[in-house]
């Protein structure tokens, strides 16, 4: 029967006291919160850790670190705020949950997986353990909020510019090579000056915003929505032919001509004109866009709120 860390410590209260969740201030010595042995161990796995700030590394260094002081087949980590999934090793039925807190920072959850239940005393010692995982972790968390930061529309939330054109040139490489299709869908909003003028900047940028999220609510967690300037956004769909581009299209033309925007007591209505291209052999992503451009303004030309793939 498959065991989490709760009902093994629950089962083990006799001589191993629950501790709940993992915390750590901001004054607090390392080695003032683990058993001596531990503390070349632990000073050792600390400073393997501190040698990346990039989230995935410090995930599989700490699971391979570990495993050499306690077996386990797994490891998993996650953080609902950042909406960050890491898994490291394989799946088992045994678990062993560590929420993990720095001055109430709420860092996320390590769990342990393994085949057969932990004991007691593996337990005590993936604690003590896991107190090297404080710091480096929390810098990383840092490190990827600042990239994330610079790669992100702060009023829409969608990637930038700048992340297009590093996105755009990996995946563009990565189709080419596996020959796989990939698809790019521009959509434009109609009329938005209209919006601007008639209810100001601030209904603008809602109406924006109403973009962004009703786009990213038609589309895969692999698609990623871009803000190509102004109020005209892009979508890069991996994997995607142009027939299944411009369903995604349709989709999300319906979707938003729906929606409803709030303002002043009243429900503003927006739709858009989508312009749909696909990776040819030899295309670099300037001829890519251009041809989504021209589908798009074909779209705008043809009456607004539809969509048109490339000729």
């Amino acid at each position: 029967m498959a065991t989490t860390s709760s009902n093994v410590i629950s089962d083990l209260n006799a001589y191993f006291p629950a501790r709940g969740p993992i915390t750590m201030s901001a004054n607090q010595n390392l080695a003032d919160t683990v058993e001596p042995r531990a503390d070349s161990r632990l000073l050792e796995i600390t400073q393997r850790l501190t040698t990346t700030l990039d989230l995935e590394s410090l995930i599989q260094v700490f699971f391979s670190e570990i495993a050499q002081d306690v077996d386990h087949d797994g490891m998993r980590y996650h953080n609902q705020e950042a909406r960050i999934e890491l898994q490291v090793g394989e799946d088992a039925v045994h678990s062993a949950h560590y929420e993990l807190r720095v001055n109430q920072q709420d860092l996320g959850m390590i769990t342990f997986l393994r085949r057969r239940p932990f004991n007691g005393t593996e337990l005590k010692e993936l604690e003590d353990l896991l107190c090297g995982l404080f710091y480096p972790l929390r810098n990383a968390l840092m490190y990827r909020e600042a990239l994330r930061s610079a790669y992100v529309d702060p009023l829409t939330g969608a990637n930038n510019r700048a992340a297009l054109e590093m996105v755009i040139r990996r995946d563009r490489l990565l189709a080419q090579r596996q020959t796989q299709p990939l698809s790019v869908i521009m959509l434009d909003v109609d009329h938005f000056k209209q919006i601007n003028d008639r209810y100001g900047h601030a209904c603008g940028d809602l109406a924006l915003r109403t973009v962004a999220q009703v786009t990213t609510g038609q589309i895969r967690g692999s698609d990623q929505l871009f803000r190509y300037g102004g109020e005209e956004f892009l979508l890069l769909l991996s994997n995607t032919a142009q027939g299944g581009a411009k369903h995604v299209a349709e989709r999300i033309r319906i979707a938003l001509q729906d929606a409803n925007i709030p303002w002043e007591g009243r429900n503003l209505h927006l739709t858009a004109s989508f312009g749909v291209a696909s990776l040819r052999a030899g295309d670099d992503s300037t001829a890519l866009f251009k041809r989504a451009d021209e589908a798009l303004y074909r779209a705008k030309r043809a009456g607004r709120n539809q969509v048109m793939g490339e000729l």
